[in-house]
């Protein structure tokens, strides 16, 4: 059994979009809560989470996107004396409040100390539980509950501060990784394969990528056994001609068939499977070396029980 280190921050728990938003602090509670009771939180090894510098998520996002978004929290937090709004509308499902940055922050700084720890080798590999998510935030732009994009905040650093030459980054949420490309579009030293529903939110993926984009789209209600042949045959020949130094993975469950979010049908096996491959070319070209963190996944049953299933496979349980 190897170290599986498990980075979480209270921190996280603060960002709050409202009664009845599903990507809502009872996320991270369910998820805690089922690695507790079946024992599986014993055979992790629990992470100090930072607070990421602003140098750290400028390596992923511009300046002017920290500087609004920084602007929009100090104004929420100047008027709230006076009665003030407790939130800054960034689109239709992605709100602002007084600890957003806080929570993303941290978020991100648990992808900088999930990966020195595993390029140390201190950590085989990390699964990272924080909120708010970060596939869909973009160079420039919030959006879709995500604010930093955390895993490319990871991977840049593991690219800038240990060199790294080649990184693969695998996203299996139902939706696509738009902002996740939008960074890494033609930068040949990350290669991103991700598989996600279409025609869905936010409606890209399909048109054009990038040459190191290998992307999946597939109709609503597909099952697990097509997602596993689609994977099996475009994304580990990619992933194996590649050769990564390290792998990160955005993990959404949300492609669960119980999520509401989503219409796909995949379940907590097709999920380990999909991390057992993961596992396995990480194990073959990387020293073993994954970071997962956590995207969508907004049905609180199926979230922590596809997250036990994910975790337990990294720690090989």
């Amino acid at each position: 059994m190897g170290k599986t280190g498990y980075f979480t921050h209270r921190d996280c728990w603060k960002h709050d979009m409202g009664m009845g938003h599903p990507e809502c602090p009872q996320r991270l509670d369910a998820i805690e809560d089922r690695l507790l009771l079946t024992g599986v939180a014993d055979a992790l090894e629990r992470g100090e989470v930072p607070l990421a510098t602003l140098p750290q998520i400028t390596r992923a996002h511009s300046v002017a996107h920290m500087e609004h978004l920084e602007a929009l929290n100090d104004r929420l937090v100047a008027d709230e004396p006076a009665g003030g709004p407790s939130y800054a509308q960034l689109d239709p499902d992605t709100a602002l409040t007084r600890f957003t940055m806080l929570a993303a922050r941290r978020a991100a700084g648990a992808a900088i100390a999930a990966t020195d720890a595993v390029i140390s080798g201190a950590l085989d590999n990390a699964f990272c539980a924080v909120r708010p998510p970060g596939h869909h935030a973009c160079h420039d732009k919030a959006m879709g509950f995500c604010f930093f994009n955390n895993v490319a905040v990871g991977v840049r650093h593991a690219i800038e501060a240990h060199g790294l030459e080649r990184v693969a980054i695998v996203d299996f949420d139902v939706h696509h990784g738009n902002g996740t490309e939008d960074i890494f579009s033609n930068d040949p030293r990350v290669l991103m394969v991700g598989i996600f529903q279409h025609p869905f939110y936010p409606y890209s993926g399909t048109d054009h990528p990038a040459s190191n984009m290998l992307n999946l789209p597939v109709p609503a209600y597909t099952k697990g056994m097509d997602v596993r042949e689609l994977i099996e045959a475009c994304w580990m020949p990619r992933l194996e001609a590649f050769r990564p130094q390290m792998v990160f993975v955005s993990a959404g469950f949300d492609a669960h068939r119980d999520d509401d979010l989503g219409q796909l049908r995949l379940n907590e096996s097709d999920f380990a499977w999909i991390t057992e491959r993961i596992r396995d070319v990480a194990r073959r070209h990387a020293q073993g070396r994954i970071v997962s963190m956590l995207e969508g996944g907004y049905n609180l049953d199926a979230l922590a029980a596809s997250v036990e299933a994910h975790v337990r496979v990294l720690a090989d349980l």
